[in-house]
């Protein structure tokens, strides 16, 4: 049965409250409950920023979401507020656009975030993507590892969307109206993937795609501009 997440956010506000009583800077939910697309297996993707972070903080965090239901589907974000305004931008980019906010705004490190930081979004995911794909058509010839990868491509997908539309579409659906014909591919065979168990010739030709999008990717994002 899914979780009724706006009820679970609701504990998870107010027993997060309870345990850093004044110090709460930012509460917000990513992942497939932020997006309206999640099903039994999901996770719940909590995103909690305090005025400051260390051990012992973590730790009260932790024995918090112990005392919370689906204790074994909770995982997301926790962050001091100094680190947060310090954070790589590239990253910040996907943490402030895939955040659906509960409590508090982002607004302020949204406009800490230049079109250089999203162009290097891209190209890390491309790169990352790239890497991995080919380390998997190697060593590992796992269609779960390929499957992980074509969900990590939708990220790099809605920045490089976000690069040439001005617009970020969170869900999938609202996603498919931005891309390119290439990215549709992506798109396109990520839907496919999810199905395939064994590797076989038909992982064989996803991966092909995938290593060739993310080729693609990394050659023609340009360094000062947006893509070549």
């Amino acid at each position: 049965m899914k979780i009724d997440i706006g009820k679970w956010m609701r504990k998870y506000t107010e027993a997060v409250s309870d345990c850093f009583c004044g110090r709460i800077r930012f509460i917000g939910l990513q992942g497939s409950y932020a997006r309206g697309e999640a099903t039994e297996s999901s996770d719940i993707d909590a995103v909690l920023i305090l005025d400051r972070l260390d051990g012992e903080d973590v730790e009260k965090y932790g024995r918090t979401l112990d005392t919370l239901p689906e204790r074994d589907k909770i995982c997301g974000f926790l962050c001091g507020e100094e680190e947060l305004k310090n954070w790589e931008r590239a990253d910040l980019f996907q943490l402030c656009f895939d955040t659906e906010p509960v409590l508090g705004t982002l607004d302020g490190y949204i406009k800490m975030i230049g079109e250089s930081d999203i162009r290097r979004a891209v190209r890390l995911g491309a790169c990352n993507i790239y890497h991995m794909c080919v380390h998997n058509m190697l060593y590992e010839k796992n269609a779960e590892i390929l499957k992980g990868l074509f969900k990590s491509a939708f990220f790099t997908l809605r920045a490089k969307a976000y690069l040439e539309t001005g617009r970020y579409e969170m869900k999938k659906t609202a996603l498919l109206s931005l891309l390119s014909p290439e990215d549709l591919v992506i798109s396109d065979t990520a839907e496919k993937v999810k199905k395939l168990c064994l590797w076989d010739g038909k992982t064989i030709d996803a991966s092909e795609k995938l290593l060739a999008w993310a080729s693609e990717c990394i050659k023609n994002i340009a360094g000062d501009g947006l893509f070549a």
